[in-house]
Formats: structure tokens, sequence, C-alpha cells
């Protein structure tokens, strides 16, 4: 027997039976933080999993599946070059608009298919951080200064970051470039064309079934919503379409799963998730008794899912545990929180910047929380810090990043988010300040 393996186990097991005897189970805090938890997550199942990371999967196992390593790499790889590398990631991640969960297994897929570390991180920064949304919200409702700042910083970070991350890792970098140019030319069994239909029809699903409601009762932004899901729908018979014309489906399948799908959405006009859930398990039914391509397309879904689904629930969970909801609170005082982000201080910048990255911000709910702490002193410079930092990571994007880059890369990251995220504010904070707010 092994007794140093043996001695390292008893030391786990006697750790974890410590913290379950001293659990501090009717302490109102505590036990108001284990309810702050499970709501955080029961809210995360109900709000993201089906009409965000769902079809986010369906779409990284497509890139997976259909997409060859070496488009990837032509566009986005290490010996691509550096305008082409880096507009393409912070334009895709613009059009998406999604929050720094969603954009993980998108992420994910790109990386493992070639994608440089530099464009695929600036693809995962821009995801979520540079949502056009976001920041025409921003400048309403926190003012024009603040939102101008944010869509500024937010694109320069999303290049910056990822020339960084090539810079420090550039060793590494320069083996894949030199493994990426022997590779051969692979031949694509489609168009470009037909995969770009193919893939704008799963992205326009995702956008339309994620499509908020606006504060106006007017305007384009709410005429959208109002027919958010009438463009889902069309988005889905365009995506049918395209599997029966381009990919061998057989018709079939895709009427009698559309059928069921508009039977229950007649049935149920006002619980619109039913009928997605419904169209979820038909295409997936659809993959499973398909060809060979579609079972692939499946089982590459299947993967990501298994691998970063777990990941984002244990991440959601100890976020609202440590932090509790937006305007609840978890073991943390929020009076902490906003005594710590007060004024335009280095250390007001850096501390925003840190609670930003590790707090969960699902898409556009920044925007009351820092309303809220604006009223309550948060200077200009935190603001933009946590705006910077917060909408692009968070605890559970932080466990699922280290599971596709390693442990190094992943705390080099979100190090650099942080760094510049603090300069940015403190730069903005000086800028903006018009009482002459000392920096210390």
């Amino acid at each position: 027997m092994n007794w140093s393996k043996e001695w390292k186990s008893l030391a786990w097991i006697t750790a974890a039976f410590l913290a379950c005897f001293f659990l501090p189970v009717g302490i109102p805090r505590f036990d108001n933080a284990v309810m702050e938890s499970l709501h955080l997550i029961q809210w995360y199942a109900q709000e993201h999993v089906l009409l965000c990371l769902v079809p986010a999967f369906f779409i990284a196992g497509a890139v997976a599946v259909f997409v060859s390593q070496a488009s990837v790499m032509k566009y986005l790889g290490a010996n691509a070059p550096k305008v082409l590398a880096y507009g393409v990631a912070s334009v895709s991640g613009t059009i998406l608009a999604v929050c720094s969960c969603t954009v993980l297994p998108l992420f994910a897929g790109i990386y493992r298919m070639g994608a440089g570390l530099g464009p695929a991180t600036a693809f995962l920064y821009s995801g979520p951080a540079i949502n056009v949304i976001a920041i025409i919200l921003t400048a309403r409702i926190l003012g024009l200064q603040l939102g101008i700042a944010r869509a500024v910083g937010a694109i320069v970070f999303s290049v910056v970051i990822g020339l960084l991350m090539h810079f420090i890792f550039r060793k590494e970098e320069n083996e894949n470039a030199k493994v990426a140019a022997v590779l051969p030319e692979a031949e694509e069994e489609r168009p470009l064309w037909q995969n770009g239909f193919y893939f704008a029809s799963m992205v326009l699903i995702l956008v339309f079934a994620n499509w908020g409601a606006s504060d106006q009762p007017y305007g384009l932004w709410h005429l959208l919503h109002g027919w958010k899901w009438v463009l889902t729908a069309v988005a889905s018979v365009g995506l049918g379409v395209i599997l029966v014309a381009w990919f061998d489906v057989r018709w079939w399948k895709v009427l009698l799963t559309g059928s069921v799908v508009g039977v229950s959405a007649l049935l149920m006009p006002h619980a619109p998730l039913f009928p997605f859930t419904l169209g979820i398990l038909g295409l997936a039914v659809i993959m499973n008794t398909g060809g060979e391509m579609m079972q692939s397309w499946f089982s590459s879904t299947w993967t990501f899912t298994k691998q970063i689904l777990p990941l984002l629930f244990f991440g959601v969970l100890l976020t609202g545990l440590l932090l509790g909801r937006p305007g609840e609170e978890g073991l943390i005082p929020s009076q902490w929180v906003a005594s710590l982000v007060g004024g335009n201080s280095i250390w007001a910048n850096l501390f925003a910047s840190v609670i930003g990255a590790f707090m969960y911000f699902a898409t556009l709910t920044e925007i009351p929380i820092l309303q809220g702490l604006i009223g309550n002193g948060m200077g200009q410079g935190p603001a933009l810090a946590l705006l910077l930092a917060g909408p692009a990571l968070s605890l559970p994007n932080m466990l699922v990043i280290r599971s596709v880059l390693g442990t190094k890369k992943t705390v080099v990251f979100v190090l650099l988010v942080i760094v510049m995220a603090t300069l940015s504010g403190i730069l903005f904070g000086i800028f903006a300040s018009t009482g002459g707010t000392p920096l210390l």
C-alpha cells in the first residue's frame, strides 16, 4: 500500500468531514447565502441554459464538425494576418452579443480547431464585452461619457488582450505556427456560402430567442422584441430547410418536428420556452437518427456540454453563496462592496475590477447594479473598471476557461483583464473628476 497517497486521501476526507461538522447552519447570514446560491442557480437554469447555452453548444459542435481546421487557421490561426485575425475575432463577438458563459462553448470550439491563442482570447473577451445594446443602454442610463468610455475600452481591450496573450505565450504560438504551416489544405464538403447560411440560421436563433425587452414602448428594439418568437421560428424553419437541402436530413423528420413545435406554440402561446425545448429535443433526435455527419455533430455538441455545464453550475452556486443575486446578499455584505468602490482611488478601481471579474453578470444586468452603486457613492472610474471586467469574466467562466486553456494561461488572461480594467478606471476617473478627488 502506498501510504503517501493514502495519507493524502485521508487528509482530504478529514478536511471534508470537518467542513461538514462545523457548518455554520442556523446563522442567518449563512442560511441566507445558501438560499441565495439556490435562487441564483434556479434563475440561471430557467433563464440561460435552454435559451443561451444549449444553442451555443449546438453551434460549437457544428464548428468542430463542419468547419475545417484549415479554414479556422486561415482566418484565426497563428499564421493568419493580424488585422484579419483580430478583426474577425472582435467582429464575431460584437455580432453574437452573448454573456460570459454563453461565449464559452464557441470559444472552446474555435480554439480546439486551431485558432491562435491571441485571436481566440480576443473573441473570448469581445463576445460579452462588445455588446452594442449594452453600450447604448450604458450611455442612456449611466451617462454619455461612461457609455463612450465603455465602447472604446471594450474594443481596445479585445485586441490588446489578444495581442498580449500571443506575446506572452509566443514560444508556444510559434511552435503551433510551424505545425500549421505544414498542414494540407482541407477539401471543403460544401461551399463557404452554404456554411455561412447554416451558421447564420443558428446564430439568429440564439440572438432572437434571447432578445430582451426595451424600456421604451416604441422603436425598432421594442418592435423586434414583440416579434422575437416569430423571428426565432423563421430562423428555425430556415435551419430545417438547410438541413434537408444540404445535409441529407429526411424531410419528413424536419416536418414532423416543426409540426409538433408549431402545435405546442399554438396551444401554449404564453409559454414559449416549452415549444423551444421541444424544438431542441427534436433536433437532437434528428441528429441521432441521421447519417454519420449528423451523429458527429451531436457527439461534438454533447462533448462540449459534458465539459462545460457542470463547471458553470458549480461556479454559479459558489458565486451565489459568496455574493448573492443582484440586489441581494451572500456571505460578503453588500455594504463592504459599496464602501470599497466609493470615490476614484486606485484601490477602489482595483477592487471594482476584481469584484466584477468574479461576480456573475447576465447580459445587461450590470447596468442597474451599477446605477445603484453609483447612487451610493461609487466613482466614475470604478464604474468603468467594473463595466470592462464584469461582463467578460465571472467565476463560472474562469473554471471553464481553465479546462480549455490550462491554469497558467487562464491566470494570465484574468490578470490582464483586471489590470487593464483598473488602469482604465483610474485614467477615466481622473478625466471625469471635476472635484479634484485625490487618487490615494
